[in-house]
């Protein structure tokens, strides 16, 4: 893959770039379209990345299904698809892992402390392999965005990070690889994440500015849900992902919610009403 990619900008071909963890669905298809449209040669990688699962996380569970994967990307334009064992990306010996200070330690990292060290690492690496000009991320992971995007200006790479918008499920569920674990009833329940993004969105456009009311708002809708489990419900900085009191700018709020076993996240961008009197 380094070879071929480097190949390919000595022709003078740019090089866009979608890293997976595969069973791909039409959130990651959206993201290779925005490829297409950006580089000469699309690239998207397959690798269930084992340093980012905590122990008891389902990492040999992870859905995969890696000829349906390559159906669906080579439908969609992918060029190249590069594919992975655990083996080639860490070989026996292998200690190398990249840490960030701040982002990594807001929502989903309070609960999954060693979660985006092991997304920074693999991230690198394959950016060092497939060396593209564009990478595509969705913006469903919005914190692994913001780290990702962080990492990138830190350290020096010369790629431009792009976000995609959540894609949904005709029911409102944002589309996630996991989505496969949710038993029927369990999917009724999981609809209540984007209920109550919706109705948070409706108290901020009828003038309620207090995170903890927001917050309590979305809390009961879930909790009201069978088999739902609270992971966090935060109203934040998009930027520094630090917490708010009072949404006087657009805020992030974000949420992760066990449904039976199954844990998902969500998040949307709230918008204050703007004064223009005076």
């Amino acid at each position: 893959m380094r070879q071929t990619a480097e190949n390919l900008r000595a022709q003078g071909n740019t090089i866009a770039f979608v890293p997976t963890m595969g069973y791909l669905h039409e959130g990651h298809l959206s993201l290779m379209r925005k490829g297409r449209e950006l580089a000469d040669i699309l690239v998207a990688s397959i690798f269930v990345n084992p340093a980012q699962f905590a122990p008891g996380e389902d990492y040999e569970a992870y859905p995969r299904d890696p000829e349906r994967d390559a159906a669906l990307a080579e439908q969609t334009g992918v060029d190249i698809l590069f594919t992975s064992q655990k083996n080639d990306l860490y070989p026996e010996g292998y200690e190398t892992y990249i840490t960030q200070t701040h982002l990594p330690g807001h929502l989903c990292g309070q609960s999954r402390p060693t979660h985006f060290t092991g997304v920074m690492t693999i991230v690198a690496k394959l950016f060092h392999i497939a060396d593209p000009n564009y990478a595509i991320f969705g913006q469903k992971d919005y914190q692994q965005l913001a780290i990702i995007r962080k990492m990138t200006r830190d350290l020096d790479f010369n790629i431009e990070i792009v976000g995609g918008p959540i894609v949904r499920e005709s029911d409102g569920l944002a589309m996630s690889s996991r989505n496969k674990y949710l038993s029927p009833s369990q999917r009724q329940s999981a609809l209540q994440l984007y209920r109550s993004l919706q109705e948070v969105q409706k108290l901020v456009d009828s003038g309620e500015t207090k995170a903890a009311v927001l917050i309590e708002t979305a809390g009961n809708i879930i909790a009201a849900a069978p088999e739902t489990d609270i992971d966090y419900i935060a109203v934040c900085d998009p930027d520094t992902l630090a917490d708010k009191k009072i949404i006087d700018r657009p805020a992030l709020m974000a949420l992760a919610v066990r449904v039976g076993q199954t844990r998902l996240i969500d998040n949307t961008i709230l918008y204050p009403q703007v004064d223009n009197a005076g």
